[in-house]
């Protein structure tokens, strides 16, 4: 079982204040290729995984970002870390359908 959950939320500047969308996108497809558990809500994307596994999804999606053009990104991250294991399902099931 996973000992982290990672939200993070990307606001990547764009080169001539042009859609952030496409930059968001890109994001997530860093998040895809890495093969962590995640969940894309409306305004951040939860990740599940092991802390340092997260932490370096997190450093490749700036690099994405900044290849692609973005000029700078903000990251607004939240951690939630458990040694016993934690989980999306776990914290959500009470919820879910």
């Amino acid at each position: 079982m996973a000992h982290t959950l990672l939200s993070i939320q990307v606001i990547p500047k764009t080169p001539n204040n042009e859609n952030s969308i496409p930059y968001v996108d890109r994001a997530i497809e860093v998040i895809q290729q890495s093969g962590v558990k995640y969940e894309v809500h409306p305004l951040e994307t939860t990740m599940e995984g092991e802390l340092e596994e997260l932490l370096e999804v997190v450093r490749n999606m700036h690099t994405a970002l900044v290849e692609a053009g973005s000029p700078s990104i903000i990251s607004q991250i939240k951690i939630a870390h458990n040694p016993s294991g934690i989980s999306m399902e776990r914290l959500t099931e009470k919820y879910r359908p």
